[in-house]
């Protein structure tokens, strides 16, 4: 299994512990899902930024989407629980980072995808010239949306509404906007 790097950087698996190793623990992270999106998995979220294994034990830094996301115990737990499944022999720890800020540009190609099938538009990779956030409809694929609510239920999202399907729908907020 190889990782997809999104546009920046995210995610460093150290040289230490066998690649077979590293392996296992990558592919049980991508069975830890968002508790709020259950269709994401941690580390096409952006989430992951390094794995490191050694003997028995492996230490992971995850970037929290939103500093007071009441969620972290839950990812936490989850990310424990995955790994011992795949390895039980490991001891795992996880360690929320804070130094470095999560942004929607850590998003894989693929946790855009997934966010789509759960009814929420993928922020922009690139806002146009005119800076003004352009929301496509997830489910229709509409460009013809407003913005309803800039504050939707998580910091990282606003809602919309599609006027060619008539559908609200949650969009993730994009890095830079003038909304």
């Amino acid at each position: 299994m190889t990782l997809e790097k999104p546009i920046k950087g995210m995610m460093t698996l150290n040289k230490i512990g066998s690649d077979h190793q590293k392996e296992l623990v990558l592919k049980a992270l991508y069975e830890v899902k968002d508790p709020e999106i259950s269709s994401i998995s941690i580390v096409d979220l952006g989430m992951m930024e390094s794995i490191e294994v050694s003997g028995n034990t492996v230490k992971l830094e995850l970037v929290p989407t939103f500093l007071g996301c009441p969620a972290l115990d839950i990812i936490r737990q989850n990310t424990e629980k995955a790994i011992k499944a795949a390895v039980p022999s490991f001891e795992v720890q996880v360690e929320f980072i804070h130094y470095i800020p999560w942004t929607s540009d850590r998003i894989s190609e693929n946790g855009r995808e997934r966010l789509k099938e759960f009814g929420i538009a993928p922020p922009p990779r690139k806002l146009p010239e005119t800076g003004i956030w352009e929301v496509d409809c997830p489910f229709c694929g509409s460009p013809y949306t407003t913005l309803e609510n800039l504050f939707g239920p998580a910091a990282c999202r606003s809602i919309l509404y599609c006027k060619s399907c008539r559908n609200p729908f949650e969009a993730m907020k994009p890095l830079f906007t003038n909304i």
